[in-house]
């Protein structure tokens, strides 16, 4: 096979469809620039899981002034808190236990006020209407409901939370947005393989003198078919390679250089994972393109 006559057919392929070829690498570099978005934000997730769950605690609120439900004796009394405190210290909690701290009243107000500066709530509120909190970190955060159990029905007790319940949320949001981008790119790398096969096609038909002389003379499918596959094969590496750049800017400029200067509380997606993922964008890039110009070229040969 003649790899100089080929490439040849590749670039006149090229020139006379650039326009196809073109709008080809524009619609690959959108849906797999989608495609690295939702794989970016996996793997976002998964770190953010790993940095806040090993974080999060377990709040054991106390009766307030203002408490209802089974806060029915008032704020919790010091007495309360000292059976509260025993629990915490007991044998039977100590192997679930790391560590724990205590919050009162004047602690709560404080965080309050730097937690809603500038909001209507740090106005009005007052230390009297905020609850003392045992703050407690867990050997094993999954564990939470052990706490629950033990402090169930404990005098001076409004409620015990697990600070995971309000991750969660968080993570099925993002989770949500993650398939939302999962589901647009899978429209559109449909669209791009649809985009392939008509381009292909449409080179064909352009030259479909020379490819009946090549039969006549002898040529074999595969020698014909071949310059085809690689016109797409070239438009989807182009618009994978574009992808890839778009993700590592993203990452690069709106994630690291954005968001994790205004959100040092908080772990974020770097360089290599961005790294990690362009592989795979030229790799899907590349193997659809292949794959559909294969089938189309395929199917006019046999017309």
């Amino acid at each position: 096979m003649n790899a100089g006559l080929i490439f040849a057919e590749v670039g006149n392929g090229l020139r006379r469809n650039a326009s196809m070829v073109v709008s080809v690498i524009l619609v690959t570099f959108v849906s797999l620039t989608f495609v690295g978005t939702a794989a970016l934000l996996q793997l976002q997730i998964a770190q953010m899981k790993n940095y806040w769950y090993d974080r999060a605690q377990v709040a054991v609120y106390l009766c307030a002034d203002l408490s209802g439900g089974a806060c029915t004796g008032g704020a919790a009394t010091e007495e309360q808190r000292d059976t509260i405190e025993a629990v915490l210290n007991s044998d039977t909690l100590a192997k679930f236990v790391d560590e724990y701290y205590f919050e009162d009243r004047e602690q709560a107000f404080e965080n309050f006020q730097e937690q809603f500066a500038g909001t209507p709530a740090a106005d009005y509120a007052t230390p009297e209407m905020l609850n003392e909190t045992f703050w407690v970190n867990l050997v094993d955060p999954s564990q939470s409901d052990v706490i629950a159990e033990a402090l169930a029905g404990t005098a001076g007790v409004e409620s015990v939370v697990d600070q995971r319940r309000y991750l969660d949320q968080i993570f099925d949001v993002l989770n949500a947005a993650s398939f939302t981008s999962i589901a647009i790119a899978v429209v559109m790398l449909v669209a791009a393989v649809l985009l392939i096969a008509t381009t292909i096609r449409l080179s064909a038909f352009s030259r479909r003198r020379e490819l009946g002389i090549m039969r006549l003379v002898g040529a074999s499918n595969r020698f014909i078919q071949t310059p085809f596959v690689l016109e797409g094969v070239f438009a989807g590496l182009i618009g994978s390679l574009l992808a890839g750049g778009a993700v590592v800017a993203i990452v690069r400029l709106f994630v690291q250089g954005y968001l994790a200067e205004r959100l040092a509380f908080t772990s974020f997606v770097d360089l290599g994972d961005a790294l990690l993922v362009v592989p795979l964008l030229v790799l899907v890039g590349v193997v659809l393109a292949a794959i559909s110009a294969a089938i189309a070229i395929s199917r006019y040969l046999k017309t």
